[in-house]
């Protein structure tokens, strides 16, 4: 990849490239950025590049976000910088070139909120301990036959699922359509780089789980922010649309699924042969000690706590096992290549680069104080009893969460904490105020609101 400016110059002029998408993610996980010349992005290496400060300020209904204290940055629409990541260049499509950025302030300062930022932070500081994180990452999604326009229409209500109407893991017997959208993902993840392993039908009608390959954790994030620009981009060249709404329909909710592990000169730390390493342990006392809190970042909208319905498949209770899917977290062990950490609350409308953030911050916190986890639960972790500690199921049980936990937000940041706390409960406060129903099932408010920008 090239490096310096003149190198970037060559290779854009060696590319014919006309236009140049220079992208990044707000605190939602939208996917935003500018369309520039050539010219103008040799131009701006150094200085980066100038968006207002509502980039990370406006909510998913178009409104300024207000009502809790603002940092720094954040005023009458002052620019923040996006500083791009040479190494993230790729050709688009013939003639367009993208490459991924950080965002700083004014005067250089990495912003707290940004969420490539935080999770570059984290990943440093598992180095600074000799351990480099390795993760993969499982996107979960809806298609819908419908265009996006007709989808528009219908205010996204009563859509026809790609593929058929019945909905069962790993059916092969899906129409053509179905095959004919995937593979075009999958030729497009080829041409851009993008290393994915595996896709396939999951239980939903329409959906489909699409497994990215492991690397670090920002490789990693980046490819999925851009795997989910692609699936978009393929679905609207087919006249279809696709979702990542947390539950799009009264069907089954979509996930996010994380596996983690550390590796320290080349060999998975996570892996003992008796069972959980020492490193797997602590590791994973401080995700159980942080879990609570962490949930307002793995579900972070109103409808993703509409996942969370014992015998559906999302966890409900903070629990962890070995081998055990209803579990919060999943511990795999006894392989010295694959063991590892599935963390299973997060919801596919759930920014990736901030639920990665806070597990390796939970991590760090465990690692750092050698804190034991609980036992592990060997039992169904659904259906419980009353007095069994449950993942908090609203957006303002969560924040609540997030907001007592000082273990997180130690590592974290409290400058996002407290920054994402005032968003969270906006969020709330719109729900309540511009037209959501909290005793109604899926509301179309959520629909216009959650469908297209997550």
């Amino acid at each position: 990849m090239p490096d310096t400016p003149e190198n970037i110059g060559n290779w854009l002029r060696e590319r014919n490239i006309t236009s140049v998408r220079v992208e990044g993610t707000n605190l939602e996980g939208s996917f935003i950025g500018k369309y520039i010349s050539p010219r103008k992005l040799e131009s701006g290496l150094t200085s980066g590049f100038a968006f207002a400060d509502v980039a990370f300020g406006l909510d998913l209904g178009n409104v300024p976000q207000f009502g809790f204290a603002m940092p720094s940055w954040r005023g009458d629409l002052p620019d923040i910088l996006l500083h791009l990541d040479p190494s993230t260049i790729v050709e688009w499509a013939p003639g367009r070139a993208a490459v991924l950025g950080d965002f700083r302030d004014k005067e250089g300062q990495p912003l707290p909120a940004c969420p490539r930022n935080t999770l570059r932070r984290l990943t440093d500081r598992l180095d600074g301990l000799g351990y480099r994180a390795k993760v993969a990452i499982e996107i979960e999604a809806t298609v819908f036959e419908e265009s996006i326009h007709e989808a528009r229409r219908k205010n996204y209500q009563d859509l026809t699922p790609l593929g058929g109407a019945a909905g069962s893991a790993y059916h092969l017997a899906k129409s053509k359509d179905w095959d004919d959208y995937m593979s075009a993902v999958a030729r497009r993840l080829d041409e851009l780089g993008i290393d994915w392993e595996a896709w396939n039908d999951e239980a939903a009608a329409g959906q489909i789980e699409l497994n990215l390959a492991p690397a670090d954790p920002v490789t990693v994030a980046d490819s999925w922010a851009r795997t989910r620009q692609v699936m978009r981009e393929v679905a609207f060249g087919l006249d279809h649309c696709v979702t990542f709404m947390a539950k799009p329909t009264a069907g089954y909710g979509q996930a996010s699924h994380v596996n983690v592990s550390l590796e320290q000169d080349g060999q998975n730390v996570f892996y003992e042969e008796s069972g959980p390493s020492k490193v797997m342990t602590h590791f994973l006392g401080g995700v159980m000690a942080t879990l609570p809190g962490a949930t307002s970042f793995a579900l972070p909208q109103i409808t993703s706590y509409r996942r969370l319905v014992d015998l559906d498949g999302p966890p409900t209770t903070v629990t962890w096992g070995i081998a055990n899917k209803s579990a919060a977290v999943r511990a795999v062990t006894g392989h010295p290549k694959y063991s590892r950490l599935e963390y299973r609350t997060p919801g596919a409308d759930a920014n990736i680069y901030l639920v990665l953030a806070a597990v390796l911050a939970g991590g760090l916190a465990g690692l750092e104080g050698k804190i034991d986890p609980p036992a592990p639960f060997e039992q169904m972790a659904w259906c419980l009893p009353p007095g069994t500690a449950r993942i908090p199921d609203s957006i303002s049980k969560a924040a609540a969460a997030l907001e007592a936990d000082e273990l997180l937000a130690g590592v974290l940041g409290q400058d996002l904490v407290d920054y994402w706390l005032g968003t969270r409960r906006w969020e709330w406060l719109q729900f309540h105020t511009t037209g959501g129903d909290p005793d109604a099932d899926l509301t179309t408010w959520e629909s216009n609101r959650y469908f297209e920008l997550p």
